[in-house]
């Protein structure tokens, strides 16, 4: 009797190992596949060559801009989806935020530009996040390149305090 429950015992442990293995490999399965995914994201580059990893999501990023104040800046990379583009020659972008809010993008010593055509893409941003307060007069130019028309211009009678963004290097999400 001995024998014959120490053999059950032994073929439980050896089908439990089996299964163990199985759901070993179907996660290795999973990894292997979520590398792939990642290593198939390919980027237009444009200024400083940058790389996306350690950048921050746009959701993060709001929570930063939020607990800044007028005049703070830090060193950021942050991933987000073009929401505007300016339509003269493509020297600023607007980035959504989940909060609502937009993220104004200026690039570094005016070294680059962006297609005019990216709207609704992601970029992957690399630089100097800051918030400042832009005038009236500059608010009316930027809403101007933007294609706004002259009532929307018009409406412009306050200076606002803006999410920007000093970039040095641009990473463009390709199809």
């Amino acid at each position: 009797m001995k024998h014959l429950l120490s053999i059950v015992l032994i073929a439980l442990l050896l089908v439990s190992c089996k299964e163990e293995k199985k759901q070993n490999d179907a996660i290795a399965t999973i990894d292997n596949e979520a590398k792939e995914q990642v290593q198939d994201i390919t980027y237009d580059s444009f200024g400083k060559k940058i790389t996306d990893k350690d950048a921050l999501t746009a959701k993060r990023m709001a929570v930063h801009y939020e607990n800044m104040a007028v005049g703070d800046s830090i060193d950021a990379k942050m991933i987000a989806k073009v929401d505007e583009v300016c339509q003269a020659k493509g020297c600023w972008m607007k980035l959504d935020l989940p909060n609502g809010e937009q993220v104004m993008v200026k690039f570094k010593d005016y070294g680059f530009f962006m297609p005019k055509d990216i709207s609704g893409k992601e970029v992957v941003i690399n630089g100097k996040a800051y918030v400042n307060e832009v005038p009236v007069d500059e608010q009316r130019h930027y809403a101007e390149d933007g294609g706004a028309t002259p009532e929307d211009i018009a409406k412009i009678t306050e200076p606002k305090k803006t999410y920007s963004f000093l970039a040095d290097g641009v990473l463009l999400k390709t199809e």
